[in-house]
């Protein structure tokens, strides 16, 4: 057979291949670790043997990239349970801007974190051998949440997702749809029209959103299983900037509330737990940390260290002060 087809936006020649199971053997790529699109429609991994290739045809072919807990002898009365399924750590981590995959498993390792957000890209189909985030973080170890970053359309949203369920069989996912690329911030109408359709196709959507109370409400009363207000735009470094409307969301919420996007540094981390969030999501702060690994480990213990102040109950404050040494028998 001869001709040209289509592979991620670049021509090659078909060759002899008459089959989607054949042309990824001739590529080099394992269809395990794939979710392919052929003209616009996701193939069933099941169907490649059967579905027929031929001239002019346009596939995408996407992968995963990279985009526990001490016993202390404390017991969280309220664990973190998202979609029907408890976790352990509060903490939740991005996979992108590591040097390579094996800082990024060693971080993520030293994180504890169970979730690990990746994102949706299409495979080098130039290089198939190169390594994948799938060999260095196992997802049978650590849930994988398809995101949607770089994502300005809730139709592009969609479109990822759904490729993101055939690679990988996971409908717990994150949504994001932003607005501009300088600040990264939501596009809320977008969100909420791509949020509506994933939940209809059975999609359990985290949401990232903007810190106001009534979009979050909204997503919630949607059928979101988690709703994730940022701290500062994506990557800044900030710092939650508006403390009192994430404490609202919170109150709010019947879903867990989780800060995404914004956190810097430990404090920051201990800040949004101590208001009484559910977790924060953080990439940057780890990666582009001077050493991620111990970033990583800072961070799980800034988790740690807010949600049990939270859950103790801070002192009240006061106006002024209060001896904390007994006046009674003074020399």
């Amino acid at each position: 057979m001869t001709g040209q087809i289509t592979i991620n936006g670049e021509m090659r020649p078909l060759g002899d291949a008459r089959t989607l199971e054949a042309l990824l053997g001739t590529i080099g790529i394992d269809p395990r670790k794939v979710a392919v699109e052929l003209n616009l429609e996701i193939v069933p991994r099941s169907a490649y043997g059967q579905t027929q290739v031929g001239p002019g045809d346009r596939l995408e072919i996407v992968h995963f990239i990279g985009g526990g807990a001490d016993d202390l002898g404390l017991v969280d009365p309220d664990p973190l349970e998202v979609a029907g399924r408890t976790y352990h750590s509060r903490l939740l981590v991005g996979t992108g801007k590591y040097k390579d995959f094996e800082e990024t498993a060693r971080a993520i390792e030293a994180s504890g974190a169970e979730i690990v957000t990746v994102a949706v890209r299409r495979v080098n189909i130039a290089d198939p051998k190169q390594p994948m985030l799938t060999d260095y973080v196992d997802p049978k170890r650590y849930t994988y949440l398809p995101n949607t970053a770089g994502c300005y359309t809730a139709e592009d949203a969609i479109r990822t997702l759904r490729l993101a369920r055939e690679a990988g069989g996971w409908d717990l996912v994150k949504l994001e749809v932003l607005g501009d690329q300088k600040t990264l911030y939501p596009d809320m109408p977008e969100t909420l029209r791509a949020a509506e359709v994933l939940i209809k196709e059975g999609f359990k959507v985290m949401v990232y959103c903007a810190d106001d109370p009534i979009q979050a409400k909204r997503l919630e009363e949607l059928g979101c299983v988690a709703i994730m207000p940022l701290a500062a735009p994506i990557g800044s470094g900030l710092g939650i900037q508006n403390p009192v409307n994430i404490r609202i969301i919170k109150e709010n919420a019947r879903v867990p509330v989780l800060v995404d996007a914004g956190v810097g540094t430990a404090s920051d981390a201990a800040i949004a737990m101590e208001l009484g969030c559910d977790g924060v999501l953080m990439n940057t702060a780890i990666a582009e940390a001077r050493q991620p690994v111990m970033m990583a480990r800072a961070m799980k213990l800034a988790i740690e260290a807010g949600r049990y102040a939270y859950l103790a109950g801070r002192m009240a404050k006061k106006r002024y002060a209060d001896p904390s040494s007994p006046l009674a028998g003074l020399i």
